[in-house]
Parts: structure tokens; sequence; C-alpha cells
């Protein structure tokens, strides 16, 4: 009864597992959104632990970081609303391109398209943003 018990036990941790890691836009897309309500809260700590390793080589501290987002993506600080758009995954979830429609301060309209890096750990990481201003989805 025991080893039947113990089968049924890692059997549902196995296949809980593996359909989390089938699932790469949804765990890049919160990821994303994790980062954005970081912002949202001043949270540079949570923020930057977000960010990969390549974006943290060239931003060595949560502060530089915090700064650089204040600077060149005050959409992304300072959000409005937001949704996901469309999503590409390249190779077999390695990377994962993801829209964010964001309504931003004064009306204008932003799209935000994520580069999410997955890691050796399993984790993804913010590689990348680039913004387009007033746009709609239309694809990757």
């Amino acid at each position: 009864m025991f080893f039947r018990f113990a089968c049924l036990l890692l059997s549902m941790l196995l296949f809980s597992g593996v359909s989390r890691a089938e699932d790469p836009v949804r765990e890049a897309q919160a990821v994303i959104a994790n980062q954005l309500s970081a912002f949202a809260s001043d949270d540079a700590e949570t923020a930057y632990s977000f960010a990969s390793p390549n974006i943290r080589s060239i931003y060595r501290s949560e502060t530089q970081f915090l700064d650089m987002v204040r600077k060149n993506y005050p959409p992304v600080y300072k959000l409005g609303n937001y949704a996901f758009g469309r999503s590409k995954l390249v190779g077999g979830g390695e990377l994962v391109l993801q829209e964010v429609l964001i309504s931003g301060e004064e009306g204008q309209d932003w799209t935000a398209v994520y580069e999410m890096r997955l890691m050796d750990d399993g984790s993804y990481k913010v590689n990348g943003v680039r913004m387009k201003r007033n746009t709609t989805s239309e694809g990757i």
C-alpha cells in the first residue's frame, strides 16, 4: 500500500513539473507581470532580480538598473493599464518574445516587446525590451 502511495505521489510531482515547463509563455508573462509590479512599487531589488545576466552585466546595481528604466522606458516604469499581446517561441522555449500593450500617460499607447531568456535553472529572465509608440499588435 505504501509503495502505491509513494508512486502516486511521485507521479503527481513529476507531472506537475512537466506541465509547468511546457508553458513557457505563461511563465514568461508571470515574470513580466512581477517586474512591472516591482516598478510600480519602486522596488528596485525585486525588479532587478528579473533581469538576465546580460542586463546585469551592463547595469551592475539595482539603482543603476532602475535609473535606466526610469530614463529610457517611462511607459514601462509609469505604467497605466497593460495587456499581453502576441507571443512567439523560439527553439523549444529557450527564447520567448512577448508583446505587452501599454496604455501610458496622457493617452499615449505603446507596445513593448520583451525578450525573455530561459535560464539554466528553468526560470525566465528579461533580456531586453523594445518599445514602439502608438502601435497595435501586428505580430512579432
